[in-house]
Formats: structure tokens, C-alpha cells, sequence
């Protein structure tokens, strides 16, 4: 039975993590590995690795060195099929799902890296979730009195 996390997201394997679980707001620091449906890997880490090395935040998985991203949800900052499937994982947590591309890069795609229309596979593990600002983008109201 197909699970999906919402339109154009299929789970495909799904481990918890522990503590705070990744809402709106919060700061979640990752690390994603991309795969074409074919099964080609996107080394779009290792090429940034390549090119601006020590200034980078990265870490060894399954032998493979990825970049630390940290993205506020709901800020839009990855690909939308990214962000949607990082609600609800926690510290720990390691995601697999297939995103359908208008959740990814379209009909453009990344010329040299990802087709256009293409349908990926992505891999996530959290590493950290910090709770949003309290009160942030909150109107303060006046007392009446």
C-alpha cells in the first residue's frame, strides 16, 4: 500500500527520531542525499564540497560526505518536496520518499544535474530541531483599559 505525506510525496521508508518534532517555524538542520528515478545520484553536495570546502558544515553518512543545511519551515527556503517532507521528523529522524517534480525543479530542472519533469528520490536525516522564536511574527495587541 502506497503511504503518502501529501500530493506528490510518496513515503517510502520512514525511522522516528526523538524530541521535538518539526512544525512551521521551526529551524531543522539536515542533510539530504538526491537520486534521479533511475537511480543516478545528484552530487550536487559533492561539487559544492569541491568548491568551498572548509567553509562548509558537512558530514559523513554512509561514507558519503553531505552538507548541513538548516531551513526554517514554512519560509520556503528548499525545494518544496523537501520542506513538506521534513514536518513531523524529529532529531534522529530518517526519511525516503519519491517527489514528483512539481514539488522539485519542474520543467526546468538543473541543467547538467536533474531532467526536467523528473521525479526524485530523496533521502533526509534530521539532525535538529530548535522551536521557533517565541512570539515571532506575532501583532502585539493594546490593553484596553
Amino acid at each position: 500500500m502506497d503511504v503518502y505525506i501529501s500530493k506528490g510525496i510518496e513515503l517510502i521508508k520512514d525511522v522516528p527520531g526523538e524530541g521535538l518534532e518539526a512544525a512551521k517555524g521551526c529551524a531543522v538542520t539536515y542533510n539530504a542525499r538526491i537520486f534521479l528515478r533511475k537511480g543516478d545520484e545528484v552530487t550536487q553536495d559533492s561539487q559544492s564540497i569541491s568548491l568551498y570546502g572548509s567553509s562548509l558544515d558537512t558530514r559523513m553518512i554512509d561514507g558519503v560526505e553531505l552538507i548541513d543545511h538548516t531551513t526554517t519551515l514554512g519560509k520556503r527556503q528548499p525545494i518544496a518536496g523537501v520542506e513538506k517532507s521534513l514536518y513531523g521528523m524529529r532529531p534522529a529522524g530518517y526519511r525516503e520518499v519519491f517527489v514528483g517534480p512539481h514539488l522539485a525543479y519542474g520543467d526546468k530542472g538543473i541543467k547538467g544535474l536533474i531532467p526536467q519533469n523528473a521525479m526524485l528520490r530523496i533521502q533526509l536525516w534530521v539532525h535538529d530541531v530548535q522551536p521557533p522564536p517565541n512570539n515571532a511574527m506575532q501583532p502585539t495587541r493594546k490593553a484596553r483599559g
